[in-house]
């Protein structure tokens, strides 16, 4: 089912509403899928694995170049190294290897798709909370009454046009805050949040980075 009331408020800092504005619908009016969802977050926390794990194999391990005993007549197993598999400090068989390749391609459609799923949510959940103006000032204290004042939840994304040193220094402080650029917006970092905070502006710069052809 499609969400038809895509109207939303914009505030300014001190939570006052000032307009109101309809959100594109193919965008923040698509359906979301739960599978394509999970499979698009799973691919990207699978593309940042940096894979350390590593085990050493009977021919990497230390030692173990002559034969422990003669093949025959001991009344023992035959032997070859004390460093196979079977024996204690032996090399490892099947273990974890530091060059396995752990990343996952995503077809950019796909991308695409999840990435207007996971706004929707959001825009269903109702925690999209549009902005006039971001604070310019530099300061916590203007960030901090901004989200107070619109009842931000706890761990917003904040998504502006550009990362200037202005908003990073107003964000640096504020426990859980993230920023990421509009140009720069994943699906990850989207589900993440428990809320988005977005300027104006901000709503043409991912229509014009992501669905320029889908608007169409």
């Amino acid at each position: 089912m499609e969400i038809k009331n895509l109207k939303i408020s914009v505030f300014n800092s001190d939570g006052k509403a000032v307009k109101e504005v309809e959100l594109d619908k193919t965008i923040f009016g698509v359906k979301p899928d739960t599978n394509l969802l999970h499979f698009v977050a799973n691919a990207y926390l699978a593309n940042k694995r940096l894979g350390l794990a590593h085990t050493k194999t009977k021919s990497e391990v230390r030692g173990g170049g002559r034969k422990p005993w003669r093949q025959k007549g001991t009344g023992r197993a035959r032997q070859g190294s004390i460093r196979s598999p079977q024996w204690r400090g032996g090399g490892i068989t099947f273990g974890p290897r530091s060059n396995r390749n752990w990343s996952v391609k995503i077809n950019q459609k796909v991308k695409i798709k999840a990435l207007a799923m996971a706004l929707s949510a959001k825009a269903e959940d109702k925690k999209i909370t549009l902005i006039d103006v971001l604070p310019t000032d530099g300061k916590t204290k203007s960030m901090a009454k901004l989200i107070k004042a619109n009842k931000v939840s706890r761990t917003p994304l904040l998504i502006p046009t550009k990362t200037g040193v202005e908003i990073l220094r107003a964000c640096h402080n504020i426990s859980g805050m993230q920023i990421l650029r509009a140009d720069s917006l994943n699906v990850l970092d989207v589900l993440k949040a428990r809320h988005l905070i977005l300027p104006v502006e901000s709503l043409e710069a991912i229509k014009k980075t992501f669905f320029k052809k889908v608007s169409k």
